[in-house]
């Protein structure tokens, strides 16, 4: 493995992790735990207190009843996880910059990010596309820049849908080019997290050296069906290959999939997840397709640490701390107080997906700190 960003950390930092961790942090796998109720501490912030959560992850101004998702923490097995700390956090990132590159579940961690050091230093928003989707913040006193580029497929592709996921036709995906939305700005990081995967469930032409190579439930004539995996495993081999090839030295954390919990339905179909706690270890399992996906991104992780020589490389394991979590979706609460004026049986779109703010999601972030500070 390459060598890392330099890291200067005071030893006021050093100390107060020396202190918090149990056993070496070689030993302790700290995606394999249990979540464990946090009363009454409860998140770092609320609705009110953070202005930047997107109202589809604004559950509780939405109208959602209870409460009981927030007051449950990530709690690896092995050893004490510290809380994240906003004020270690951004002396660690003073004259640094970070990004998240991604699909929605990338823009809904950097929201949660946001809210806990936004309650040391309000970040000021200096940059936003047209549809809001990719966006940068600038923290001035401690020169600090945190963006989120959206390319939920991490390469080249031309995309024909609404902002709800209607689609007018197959997407165009060119899975040997990295998308050039966060090439080119590559060399301006010093930190980055990736992730993909739901998005190459969806209807899909392929193309390699800009010639069609098959495709994904397209129903073309003399065109080849494809699986998804061959696409989201090439498009991870460009990806990781890019960043680990780059005369950029970044560090890199990968994130693996996150599973959803639609039940009886997808998402526009009925789908829906009602649940108010969380699964036990044992009580459930990773579907086919998440699998699936997961084995992928071991098998390419593992390709891609032992071909690096200037880049870190991480992998960000939240994969299995997610699935224990279906309690902590908006569901209908994606919409403002969604059944007001409706009868109470009426049928309303879900989110099963992404994640309430404060919700589960705020516990990646103790993950992250600890990852970063112990490299």
């Amino acid at each position: 493995m390459g060598s890392a960003v330099p890291i200067h950390v005071s030893k006021n930092i050093l100390n107060m992790l020396q202190f918090c961790w149990l056993g070496s942090p070689g030993s302790c796998d700290i995606f394999t735990g249990e979540w464990v109720k946090d009363n009454p501490t409860g998140p770092p912030y609320t609705n009110t207190t953070c202005d930047t959560i997107e109202h589809h992850q604004n559950c509780m101004k939405n109208g959602r009843p209870d409460s009981g998702y927030i007051y449950w923490r990530w709690t690896p097995r092995d050893c004490n996880l510290p809380k994240f700390h906003p004020k270690t956090f951004l002396t660690f990132m003073r004259n640094k910059s970070m990004a998240f590159i991604g699909d929605s579940i990338s823009r809904n961690h950097v929201q949660s990010l946001l809210c806990i050091p936004s309650q040391v230093e309000r970040p000021v928003e200096v940059y936003h596309d047209k549809e809001y989707r990719s966006k940068r913040w600038f923290f001035h006193t401690h020169n600090f820049t945190l963006s989120v580029i959206w390319s939920p497929f991490l390469t080249e592709a031309k995309i024909f849908e609404d902002y709800d996921g209607h689609a007018s036709g197959a997407v165009r995906l060119h899975l040997d080019q990295p998308h050039s939305e966060w090439v080119n700005q590559f060399g301006k990081f010093d930190y980055v997290e990736i992730a993909a995967g739901k998005w190459f469930l969806k209807t899909a032409v392929y193309y390699e050296n800009n010639t069609i190579v098959g495709c994904h439930n397209c129903k073309i004539e003399n065109v080849t069906e494809l699986e998804f995996d061959y696409a989201y495993r090439r498009a991870l081999q460009t990806t990781l290959g890019f960043i680990i090839k780059s005369d950029h030295k970044v560090y890199t954390l990968f994130q693996t999939t996150t599973p959803d919990h639609f039940e009886n339905g997808e998402w526009n179909t009925g789908g829906y997840c009602n649940r108010t706690v969380p699964f036990e270890e044992g009580e459930t399992e990773l579907r086919d397709i998440d699998s699936i996906m997961r084995n992928v991104e071991l098998e390419e992780f593992k390709k891609a640490v032992g071909d690096t020589n200037r880049s870190t490389l991480k992998l960000f394991d939240t994969t299995r701390l997610a699935l224990l979590r279906p309690d902590g979706h908006p569901g209908p609460y994606r919409a403002f107080h969604p059944f007001e004026g409706k009868d109470p049986s009426a049928k309303v779109q879900n989110d099963c997906l992404h994640w309430c703010l404060p919700g589960p999601i705020d516990s990646w972030n103790d993950l992250l700190i600890n990852i970063l500070l112990r490299e």
